[in-house]
């Protein structure tokens, strides 16, 4: 049966099991990987600092404005930079607050990064797309709004693939984005820009979009943290659409505590946004930042009793043993945090990427409908209705979003409805039952974040099959509507300094409080030094 959850088996034999860690910080590295460690919380270190008045918002703001203006050239991690002097004079405003003693919001200083297709009244949102170029929405995203409401500064809009398709950035109709860790590999995407800039260190955290992985495969080529939540936690007002019923909108940090604090902001129940669930209104979001345990308070097994189930699906044929061996490696360490682990079939996992393609390429076909040259998008003149349409469009879109406009038509055609569409959500039910299955005998489940680490820009670019395959390790958690979590757990062989990998933890439906938890203490327990990408390894004196 496709949605039947197997019957667990531990993922090491008992006899192993039960002698191989006797200490906290005793997990085993992979022979080549780099000893990482989990940075303090940017957010939390910043609030810190200019409440005590030991800096100021003018002089934070400066030193990653500098950070950008060096490092963008090579990154290219954002379509739009705000001018130096708003950001400063927001700081400045700040600053004055705080000097009067005025109370200031929770993110008061903090740089945000916003994907260029969540919209932002002060500055333009073009999806990555020509046919959006130079578009200024008349409002804010919600998630924005509650961004500015609680003291952000928004430091720019940052790149990605076209609309959200695509899982490289080399999508976008305007420039390729560069991996951090290596200049000539992809930072993944959609989210790309988004990763790559909390990645150098452009801005503390930024915001995402997650339609199928776009938030957490750019966190885990790019060695950052990325937070895709339940389907519903954060309103998708302002997000433009790719595919309604998978779309949210993350998070993305240098450590787990910023994800955490980030998705606390924005997320709630939105009038505006009619999937946006009224769970959240009644059940109020909850402090995350208050569940987080700085190390030195933590037991000797702090996750004792926490049972975990690794997919096996996710550690076989088509994964690199590389990434095989660092999952294997991070799940040792949670037993020796004390979690239960064992070993999870989920048969329906495989199935899952045919679906989705089916069915975000069928919903994008009618999202992107309304971008004809007269509704939205830039107008090309025609004679008659038809070709100003044709032209419009012709021109605006790039060839993967042409192409997947195509492929959802078909999928939705009559004759053809029946044998694809109704089957990939036929397909979708039996994913969904089959995480709810595991994660009742669960806490949490484990997978890679993506079958491979960052890949060479252009490697993939002519083999669309190649690149919808790496999305494997992340679609069924959007069909799902789950939430999930990719942190850092170690690094393989490739660039001057490696190539980070992610882990991936899956929760139930709005209990992102437990996936933060974990990690927080997962990437506090890792050893070793600072997880610093070698483009700006040098301010940090390694």
């Amino acid at each position: 049966m496709l949605s039947s959850a197997q019957p667990p088996r531990l993922f090491r034999s008992p006899a192993t099991a039960t002698t191989t860690f006797q200490c906290l910080h005793a997990s085993p590295n992979p022979a080549n990987a780099t000893a990482i460690s989990s940075p303090p919380s940017d957010i939390l270190t910043t609030r810190k600092s200019l409440l005590s008045r030991q800096t100021s918002a003018v002089d934070l703001a400066k030193s990653f404005l500098h950070r950008l203006r060096r490092t963008e050239p090579q990154v290219k991690s954002f379509l739009y930079v705000s001018p130096e002097e708003a950001v400063l004079r927001q700081a400045q405003e700040l600053d004055d607050k705080i000097r009067n003693n005025d109370e200031v919001g929770p993110l008061a200083g903090v740089l945000v990064g916003v994907k260029d297709n969540i919209c932002t009244s002060d500055m333009p949102s073009t999806a990555g797309s020509r046919i959006l170029e130079n578009y200024r929405p008349p409002f804010d995203a919600t998630a924005v709004k509650k961004l500015r409401e609680s003291g952000a500064i928004i430091v720019g809009k940052t790149n990605l693939d076209e609309f959200g398709m695509g899982s490289t950035t080399e999508g976008s109709a305007y420039q390729v984005t560069a991996n951090p860790w290596d200049l000539s590999r992809v930072p993944g995407g959609s989210s790309g820009g988004s990763a790559a800039a909390v990645s150098a260190r452009q801005c503390m955290v930024s915001l995402g979009s997650d339609t199928g992985g776009s938030v957490r495969q750019p966190a885990s080529f790019c060695g950052v943290v990325g937070l895709k939540p339940t389907y519903g936690r954060v309103s998708r007002y302002g997000l433009v659409a790719y595919a309604s019923s998978l779309d949210v909108i993350g998070c993305l940090g240098s450590s787990v505590a910023d994800a955490g604090i980030l998705l606390h902001t924005v997320s709630g129940y939105d009038n505006f946004d009619a999937t946006s669930s009224k769970k959240v209104n009644v059940q109020e979001v909850p402090d995350y930042a208050s569940q987080f345990v700085a190390i030195d308070y933590l037991e000797s097994k702090p996750l004792r009793g926490l049972k975990v189930g690794v997919i096996s699906e996710t550690l076989g044929d088509g994964v690199d043993s590389e990434v095989i061996s660092s999952i294997r490696n991070a799940v040792l360490h949670l037993e020796e945090l004390g979690c239960i682990v064992t070993e999870v079939s989920l048969p329906s996992f495989s199935i899952g990427l045919p679906a989705y393609y089916i069915l975000a390429s069928s919903e994008s076909s009618s999202n992107l409908s309304r971008y004809d040259g007269v509704r939205y998008g830039n107008q090309v003149f025609g004679e008659e209705l038809n070709s100003l349409y044709g032209d419009s469009r012709a021109k605006g879109f790039g060839s993967e979003v042409k192409m997947r406009i195509l492929m959802g038509t078909y999928a939705l055609s009559v004759g053809y409805y029946d044998a694809y569409y109704k089957r990939a959500q036929q397909v979708r039910t039996l994913i969904r039952d089959g995480f709810k299955e595991a994660l009742d005998k669960n806490d949490i489940l484990i997978t890679p974040a993506a079958p491979s680490v960052a890949y060479k820009i252009g490697e993939k670019k002519n083999d669309p099959l190649a690149m919808y395959a790496g999305d494997i390790m992340t679609v069924n958690v959007n069909l799902a509507g789950l939430p999930a979590l990719v942190v850092p757990c170690g690094f393989v062989e490739g660039g001057s300094a490696g190539l980070p990998v992610g882990i991936q933890m899956i929760g139930a439906a709005f209990d992102e409080e437990k996936l933060l938890s974990v990690g927080h203490i997962f990437e506090q327990t890792l050893q070793g030094g600072s997880f610093i990408p070698p483009i700006i390894a040098d301010e940090w004196g390694s």
